[in-house]
């Protein structure tokens, strides 16, 4: 398989050494998703440093590279915040990931090979297992990585480039989209659709089930905001 999995699936379990900053980032971001640093939180370097096991120099250098990712927002004398945004600011990013998307789905079927189509088959039955076991953390970063694929099977580096940004900041919001089990299914279905156009090279079908799809988030996260 090609390395399509860019991220860790579970990001709780000891930090090792050898990756001290991915593995930071990895835990510090797992924590935001989830809401266990839930947004417009003042995040406490001392606190979540002796909570992780690190010191805060390592802690410091993870947050920066959050802050790039827009998950984190620094201020001089303030420090470190849970970025909130508000709901124009997600439904405008849902906008625009799902044209984004929806650009993709079309190129990826006509510049994807037989084999990459193959390696997001592979990702999409990994994430009906986390579904079927109700393993919401590993499920949702399965699900982040084959839209990720399908981006980078469109070819087009900066789509792929553009639409990385957006996806990022919207980690959090993405999660609580599969709140309660009507709003998980629902998700999952719509990724059954899009595998299923994928494989057909129905760009047609994939381009507006990707679109729909982002239309179907802002629904089921709206209320949330």
């Amino acid at each position: 398989m090609t390395d399509l999995l860019a991220e860790d699936l579970d990001g709780r379990g000891p930090i090792a050494r050898p990756s001290l900053h991915d593995a930071i980032v990895t835990r510090v971001r797992d924590m935001i998703i989830e809401g266990e640093l839930p947004p417009g939180s003042r995040i406490h370097e001392g606190n979540l440093g002796s909570k992780l096991g690190v010191s805060r120099t390592p802690l410091r250098e993870a947050l920066k590279f959050l802050a790039s990712e827009g998950l984190v927002e620094l201020s001089p004398g303030k420090g470190a915040v849970v970025r909130q945004f508000t709901a124009k600011d997600v439904h405008d990013s849902l906008v625009v990931l799902g044209n984004l998307e929806g650009l993709a789905g079309r190129l990826a079927c006509e510049h994807a090979s037989d084999d990459e189509i193959r390696d997001v088959r592979e990702l999409h039955d990994r994430m009906i297992e986390m579904y079927q076991r109700r393993d919401r953390l590993p499920y949702f970063k399965l699900n982040q990585n084959i839209h990720s694929a399908i981006l980078r099977l469109s070819k087009n580096e900066a789509l792929a480039y553009v639409h990385g940004i957006l996806q990022a900041r919207l980690r959090r919001i993405r999660y609580i989209g599969n709140e309660g089990p009507e709003k998980w299914a629902g998700a999952v279905a719509d990724h059954e659709e899009m595998i299923s156009a994928l494989e057909a090279r129905d760009a047609e079908r994939l381009s507006k089930v990707l679109t729909a799809h982002m239309e179907k988030t802002w629904e089921r996260v709206r209320n949330s905001l």
